[in-house]
């Protein structure tokens, strides 16, 4: 919403499945994806992406009774480690955590993998940051714990939009240029977070 301002126009905030997201930008069903999407050299060849407007690494939740102490590969051999699919935590949980002898369990979305974590079904959940530090804020009814950031696996989020759109990539540019540089950033940041997400 503040960048619509910041832009002098009016935006309508649509919802869309995470997995045919792409292809909805791509048929024109809305003009930007604006929900947390990691910039990757991958999505790269499919879409345009805007600067960054945040940079998280991804982490790693468990119950609050868990013995996890640490989110590197090999503390998770033997465990489920549940993941949205389609998304760089998936291919962490696939690659690193699979390799190390954990279960890889992908879900259609966030939601659905929590679900099974607060219902015992899975050993930790690794997910954005900042998507966990929410829910364990608001959510979570004190089922479950922080395990800690997964490193190395820090990525900037973008705004996807149609890789024809550069005009429309570079009003947003600016607007996030603008927000940063004029204070309204941080004073959205500090209604959510108590960290420095930029």
């Amino acid at each position: 919403n503040a960048l619509c301002a910041q832009m002098k126009v009016e935006c309508e905030i649509v919802t869309q499945d995470w997995d045919g997201i792409i292809p909805a930008l791509q048929a024109k069903k809305f003009d930007a994806i604006i929900a947390s999407m990691s910039i990757t050299e991958e999505r790269k060849k499919q879409v345009a992406f805007t600067n960054k407007y945040y940079t998280t690494p991804l982490a790693l939740v468990a119950p609050k009774d868990s013995d996890l102490t640490s989110t590197e590969p090999p503390a998770l051999a033997g465990k489920t480690v549940g993941a949205q699919a389609s998304t760089t935590q998936a291919d962490y949980a696939q690659n690193e955590y699979g390799k190390a002898g954990a279960e890889a369990k992908l879900y259609p979305t966030q939601e659905e993998a929590i679900t099974d974590l607060t219902n015992g079904r899975l050993d930790a959940v690794i997910s954005d940051k900042f998507v966990l530090m929410d829910w364990l804020k608001k959510a979570s009814d004190g089922c479950c714990k922080l395990v800690g950031d997964v490193k190395g696996t820090e990525t900037q989020a973008g705004i996807a939009v149609r890789l024809e759109d550069t005009t429309l990539r570079d009003k947003l540019n600016a607007a996030i240029d603008a927000i940063v540089a004029d204070g309204t950033y941080k004073k959205i940041q500090a209604k959510y977070f108590d960290f420095d997400i930029y």
